[in-house]
């Protein structure tokens, strides 16, 4: 089975090209979703978080309180980098099981979204790397309108981020998705069509 890389900027629409292989039959393997899953109440995960970072990330239920976290490691490189540690084997692992259970049930490619397939040093792995890409005040633009920011703290979110000039050097293909949404939906059909067409996979699999 073939799993190529979906990754972009925030706000720069790659949540929607996802939606859109899904909705054409993709399986699109959710690098958030797994992290979630392995963090879990009850799980390894969990338990090694709140060892490092201690009972304060924790909510009433005993799960992650994902704010209070996010704050610690958004203040500190190093308490970043150590939730990492925990959780990107676990990511990995995780992701590597779901995959085999699509191959075994005869899935001929599938899609692994993740924002921070990049910067985590993976990319190589889900090659061709596919980055969603739109320029900056067009991105600052739709971040604004969907989580109601400033224009200050819209630019933070941003600059928090690998630059994505970075991701497109790294991309094999990049899909502008500066049109709307029916446009970029167009273009993320072309792309599931060239990427059938170069491994040989039938692309009237999928609703294109």
């Amino acid at each position: 089975m073939h799993i190529f890389g979906l990754t972009g900027g925030i706000a720069t629409g790659k949540s929607t090209v996802a939606a859109r292989l899904r909705a054409i039959g993709v399986p699109v393997l959710d690098a958030d979703a797994v992290a979630r899953e392995v963090v879990a109440v009850g799980t390894p995960g969990l338990e090694a978080i709140a060892r490092a970072f201690g009972p304060s990330v924790l909510d009433s239920r005993g799960a992650i309180d994902r704010k209070a976290l996010g704050r610690i490691v958004f203040e500190s490189p190093a308490a970043r980098r150590a939730l990492e540690a925990i959780t990107h084997p676990l990511i990995a692992t995780r992701t590597l099981e779901l995959a085999e259970d699509l191959a075994a049930r005869g899935e001929p490619l599938a899609c692994y979204e993740a924002a921070l397939l990049v910067e985590v040093g993976i990319a190589d792995r889900y090659r061709p790397l596919v980055v969603c890409a739109c320029p900056n005040d067009l991105q600052l633009t739709r971040l604004r309108a969907r989580d109601g920011l400033s224009q200050e703290d819209a630019l933070a979110r941003v600059r928090s981020q690998m630059p994505l000039e970075a991701k497109v050097a790294m991309a094999d293909r990049v899909l502008e998705t500066s049109g709307s949404v029916a446009d970029t939906e167009r273009r993320a059909d072309e792309l599931l069509k060239a990427l059938c067409l170069e491994w040989g996979v039938d692309a009237a699999r999928y609703a294109v």
